[in-house]
């Protein structure tokens, strides 16, 4: 049993010391410079204000009919290219765009479009087109299907930034600095195995995170086992020592193991539970209905007409640079953006008190009419399971607002709501699988507490620290099984026939 495990160790190594290698090099540089992203609070900076002209607005029905689309749950009304437009979709596979002054939906966005929205998003810049892409290094994401193939701006700047061009709307849907193109590489992209994204084997990417993940799992467990199995724990060898190796790249790879071992082996299961493998983090059970939440699907006969809501604001010196028709508790509204902050208006764009904790409660019990709320609290503070991370992050553009209400459901799988009362947003929805998965992934994969996160360098050192020891562990095994590997291609060269 012993003799087994030492060669499955010994050749899962040889096998798979270099990519573990790999994983701890590029975490350690996703610690600081994350995957391109374009966060909530870049796209309010980059969004020009929004001003009433004579000729603004068309009716909102006659520019839903005109986009196209059927019951697109999201409405915005941005300034793109210089231009008022209505933009619909529903986040992930329909994007359509609307010109709000002539109420005729808008053509595929050419060249000289994308220049222009791409230029206004930059603050005037001088900006150069690169060229339409389908889906590049820096656009592996589901949620911009919908506005492929992307327009590529590069802005002259400071920080280097290309800018992605949405071909439905004439948005700009992502960014990526230069920092973030460089460090990329040997980050995020080879942190989660984008060599295999958008080629022949695309389709079979999250299969091939999973099986390795695995790969690695077994071969950090079976190391731990074999390393203690070698540790002299009471009578130590007749060297004096209590590992068999004395001295060289054996020894260091067995003291490493043992001290960081376990870690390792946390560390890529927990990699492995972000890709939620076989929907083991998926709950059963009826789904939380959202649109229940909000009252009813949006509706344009008695939506705020977008000239009076503008006309108001601008009344009252108020720039907003980002208008969204949402439904709060049944009532139609638009949650305004300015530079600054958020709030809602009514119909006659007058803005609106925070709703009572009942009218939340109420809408909240809509989404699992089967359960009932049997237990509620005010977040004021950030805990375990709400809270924030720095925009580089992969959670990084959620937005988390304080103070909160957070909504405890009696359904089997014990979900949670927590809303915020400022705009009566979901702002985060979440059951007893996706709990454990916080624990499993979220924080045994970065130790992301607020607490630990607060404590910042001490954070810092903790996870460089293990992230180098798990370095030192892969590097020693990689030079280790580059060894055997020669060594067995000699003595079979030099062997007789």
């Amino acid at each position: 049993m012993k003799r087994l495990l030492y060669l499955l160790h010994r050749w899962a190594g040889i096998a798979l010391a270099l990519v573990m290698a790999l994983w701890f090099l590029s975490g350690m540089v996703m610690l600081y410079v994350g995957y391109p992203k374009l966060t909530p609070a870049e796209q309010l900076q980059g969004q020009a204000p929004l001003r009433a002209g004579p000729d603004c607005c068309v009716p909102l029905a006659q520019a839903l009919a005109a986009s196209g689309l059927r019951e697109p749950p999201q409405w915005r009304l941005m300034r793109i290219g210089g231009e008022l437009r209505y933009v619909f979709g529903d986040g992930r596979k329909a994007a359509a765009a609307v010109d709000a002054r002539t109420g005729q939906r808008v053509p595929p966005t050419p060249a000289s479009a994308a220049l222009a929205s791409a230029a206004e998003f930059a603050g005037g810049a001088p900006v150069q087109w690169l060229g339409e892409v389908t889906e590049d290094a820096w656009t592996h994401s589901r949620a911009l299907d919908a506005h492929r193939p992307l327009q590529l701006v590069a802005v002259d700047e400071p920080a280097g930034r290309w800018l992605y061009v949405s071909s439905r709307t004439g948005e700009v849907v992502r960014d990526a600095s230069r920092t973030e193109r460089t460090w990329g590489w040997v980050g995020a992209w080879l942190h989660w195995l984008h060599i295999f994204r958008g080629g022949a084997v695309d389709a079979w990417w999250t299969d091939i995170v999973i099986w390795l993940a695995i790969a690695g799992g077994v071969l950090a467990l079976s190391g731990l086992v074999v390393g203690l199995w070698r540790w002299r724990f009471s009578v130590p060898y007749k060297s004096g020592s209590r590992s068999p190796y004395r001295t060289g790249l054996m020894r260091w790879h067995h003291l490493v193991g043992l001290a960081g071992g376990t870690l390792a082996l946390t560390w890529v299961l927990s990699g492995l539970f972000s890709m939620n493998p076989w929907k083991i983090f998926t709950a059963d059970g009826p789904k939380p209905d959202r649109v229940a939440f909000a009252g009813g699907p949006l509706r344009a006969a008695d939506a705020p007409p977008a000239g009076a809501v503008l006309a108001r604001l601008q009344a009252e010196g108020i720039e907003p640079r980002l208008l969204e028709w949402r439904r709060v508790a049944g009532q139609p509204v638009v949650l305004v953006h300015t530079s600054a902050s958020s709030f809602l208006v009514d119909a006659n764009g007058q803005a609106l008190p925070p709703l009572p904790e009942a009218t939340h409660t109420a809408a909240a019990q809509a989404l699992l009419p089967q359960a009932r709320i049997k237990s509620h609290e005010w977040l004021h503070a950030y805990d375990a399971h709400y809270y924030a991370r720095e925009p580089h992050t992969m959670t990084g553009h959620r937005e988390r607002p304080l103070p909160a209400l957070r909504l405890h459901f009696d359904d089997p799988a014990a979900h949670e709501a927590v809303i915020d009362p400022a705009t009566g947003a979901l702002v985060q929805l979440s059951n007893r699988p996706q709990r454990a998965e916080r624990w499993l992934f979220a924080f045994l994969h970065s130790f992301d507490l607020p607490v630990l996160l607060n404590a910042r360098p001490a954070w810092d050192a903790w996870m460089l620290g293990f992230s180098l020891a798990g370095l030192a562990l892969s590097c020693t095994g990689v030079v280790l099984g580059w060894r055997r590997l020669r060594h067995k291609f000699h003595r079979g060269r030099s062997s007789p026939p």
